[in-house]
């Protein structure tokens, strides 16, 4: 995990000792690992550690001025940060590249409150929901209340991923799955936009394990990432074996339709029974044939 940080004056001393004396030798698996250890690091090491020049312990210290303190009421909420936010259609709001589900039929503005763990969303001043706060990283992703039936529709301004599409690519063949990691490498790159064009172009030539595969090692030879580009080198790879790229004039709205969109990556069905010849209905079964002759 890699981490970064920024000075300013009056501060260095703070910064130096951790980066001296806290991240060396030490492995995070998340920022909340890495904020777990670094609480103990500061909250018990540290604390009871002498501080140099004047030998004090931070922890006896705040023993001695704790009584000189005024405790706060127990009553005051936790810290907290509130953002008002809009609803979509489907009833849902963004925040921080994620989607929380509103309950109810409204599609009104609503105030999200954030504490250290968790969001309550308010509607006129009155708690309609309250989710845990997604681990760091966690990006796109869709959250409804615990045990109520998941909304039917998707957010309308979510970003479509291409995991599904990529491992189906990926399983073509190696030599498919070399060009998407060239092209995942490229700079510059829409990564899930191209990944999903790729596929889509993959399910429009015909003899797929021949042609597409022979189209994208070309254009892996050559350092091709332009879908222009691709569709020509699929049509010339076509027209040498005397075949043809079909296109067929589809509307392309169908793919916003929510019915498309939850089952278009589903698994293909088995049709290997249809490519078995069909059983003759006046055909005789042997056993009674058999008995027929007895």
């Amino acid at each position: 995990m890699q981490l970064t940080t920024s000075t300013k004056a009056g501060e260095e001393r703070s910064f130096w000792t951790v980066e001296t004396s806290f991240l060396p030798g030490r492995r995070f698996e998340s920022l909340e690992d890495m904020n777990r250890q670094a609480l103990e690091w500061a909250t018990v090491r540290m604390h009871h550690r002498p501080v140099s020049k004047t030998g004090l312990i931070p922890a006896k210290a705040f023993e001695h001025e704790r009584s000189y303190l005024t405790p706060l009421p127990a009553q005051l909420p936790a810290p907290y940060r509130a953002d008002e936010r809009g609803t979509d259609q489907y009833g849902y709001l963004s925040f921080q590249a994620n989607y929380y589900w509103v309950p109810g039929a409204k599609r009104e503005d609503v105030k999200v409150v954030q504490y250290a763990d968790h969001v309550k969303i308010y509607q006129h001043r009155s708690c309609v929901a309250q989710y845990p706060l997604p681990p760091d990283g966690v990006k796109n992703a869709r959250f409804s209340p615990e045990g109520q039936p998941a909304p039917r529709h998707l957010p309308k301004h979510r970003k479509h991923g291409s995991e599904q599409e990529e491992k189906r690519l990926r399983a073509m063949g190696p030599g498919v799955a070399a060009y998407v990691d060239y092209v995942i490498e490229t700079p510059g790159i829409q990564r899930h936009r191209f990944v999903r064009e790729l596929f889509a172009l993959s399910q429009q030539v015909t003899e797929t394990e021949t042609v597409f595969v022979e189209a994208l090692g070309r254009a892996l030879r050559y350092r091709v990432v332009h879908l222009e580009t691709l569709e020509r080198i699929a049509w010339f790879c076509m027209t040498q074996g005397e075949q043809r790229l079909p296109y067929a004039d589809i509307d392309e709205s169908f793919r916003e339709r929510p019915a498309y969109q939850e089952g278009c990556l589903t698994d293909e069905p088995d049709l290997s029974t249809y490519d078995q010849p069909p059983a003759d209905e006046n055909a005789t079964d042997p056993q009674e044939s058999e008995q027929d002759d007895g």
